[in-house]
């Protein structure tokens, strides 16, 4: 107990005597040792790096999730140390409205056709952008992040201590100055000790001289260990300011990373589109011309439709099996549904939509969208 005390009162001494020069500094009552140039350039360029280091690092979370509600729940999973839900994107999640919208309106109509298209297409947006968001999270945000949170933090701590010990140096310094004072001053002054009377009394500046904590032996000797604790500690600090050249080094190598992952998510996402936009200028010009030979609602009757899909005939060497991705509904006799999983034979015939096949399980015979097939041979 007494020994907690103890340190308690060295602790606040220590603290007062430093808030004192601190104070004494400002007031400029005091001298403040300096760095020297080359210190105080480390030091600056270590704070330009910090401070820029995190305006990217919040700016680049906020180009992967604009969504700010999204971005604290982002965040709050983080500093629990669980695992970030999969979240579903906006291109993904149109995408699926889309799919969605297109069964209510017919596969079969133009409508319904160009939405399972687009639909499409924007699920595969939404999937690269999902791959484009976790590969710079990886090779971009973490590196930045383990500075903040790293690098920095033990930097910051080190300046800290090295500006105690700044202080406490120069507190070392101003109490020797004193004290050197205090003794010129006191050996200035006469002794009367042996001619005074015995009610004499010390006025109370010659009290203060004759009563001086500090000896200059004993302030010398706490200024070479403040300036020793002051040194390591300046070295300490100056080492680990330097290695922000390393830090620029492993910044710049992710910069690089992040700029190649941005331009294959851009180079997929134009091909995506072309694709789409290929595929639909197609399916625009050979609507007219295909609807009528093959369910369209104003071709006739669907009786007829049937009819003539059970009539095609699979060309001798041009079947091939198919994997259904989605439930699909047909929209008449002519077409076939389909069961998400199922296993199909699927073939063309001449002058048909290439958007559309037909599809043969078991006894079952009837066109069906492309989309919604995975050919497998």
């Amino acid at each position: 107990m007494d020994f907690s005390m103890k340190k308690l009162a060295s602790d606040a001494g220590v603290f007062f005597s430093r808030a004192v020069q601190f104070t004494e500094e400002k007031l400029g009552q005091a001298e403040k040792t300096e760095l020297d140039a080359q210190f105080e350039n480390l030091l600056t360029r270590a704070d330009v790096t910090k401070n820029w280091t995190e305006k990217i690092f919040r700016q680049t979370e906020v180009l992967l999730q604009p969504n700010p509600s999204a971005r604290i729940e982002e965040f709050l999973y983080e500093k629990l140390d669980k695992k970030i839900p999969s979240r579903t994107t906006n291109a993904e999640l149109l995408g699926q409205y889309m799919l969605e919208a297109a069964k209510d309106f017919g596969p079969g109509t133009p409508y319904g056709h160009t939405l399972i298209k687009v639909g499409d297409s924007q699920r595969r947006l939404g999937g690269v952008e999902r791959e484009f968001m976790q590969t710079v999270s990886v090779t971009f945000l973490t590196p930045l992040r383990n500075f903040l949170e790293g690098d920095w933090r033990t930097i910051s701590k080190e300046r800290r201590l090295l500006e105690n010990r700044r202080l406490d140096l120069d507190a070392c310094k101003a109490r020797l100055k004193k004290a050197k004072a205090a003794e010129a001053k006191a050996a200035a002054m006469p002794d009367f000790q042996e001619t005074r009377p015995r009610n004499y009394v010390l006025s109370a500046s010659a009290a203060a001289v004759r009563n001086v904590k500090f000896t200059p032996l004993q302030a010398e000797h706490e200024l070479r260990v403040a300036q020793t604790e002051f040194d390591r500690q300046g070295e300490i600090t100056r080492l680990l300011l330097e290695g922000i050249s390393s830090t620029h080094v492993n910044h710049l190598r992710c910069l690089h990373e992040f700029v190649e992952a941005q331009a294959i998510y851009y180079s997929q996402c134009h091909q995506y589109m072309q694709d789409l936009q290929k595929e639909l200028g197609r399916f625009q010009n050979m609507f007219a011309s295909t609807s009528a030979s093959f369910g369209s609602p104003s071709a006739g009757s669907p009786g007829a439709d049937a009819l003539r899909v059970e009539e095609v005939k699979p060309p001798p060497a041009g079947t091939r099996k198919a994997k259904v991705l989605y439930d699909y509904d047909a929209a008449d006799t002519s077409e076939l549904s389909l069961l998400a999983d199922e296993l199909i034979t699927v073939y063309t015939v001449p002058g048909m939509d290439p958007d559309w096949l037909i599809g043969e399980k078991g006894n079952q015979k009837g066109k069906v969208p492309v989309t919604y097939l995975e050919l497998l041979s």
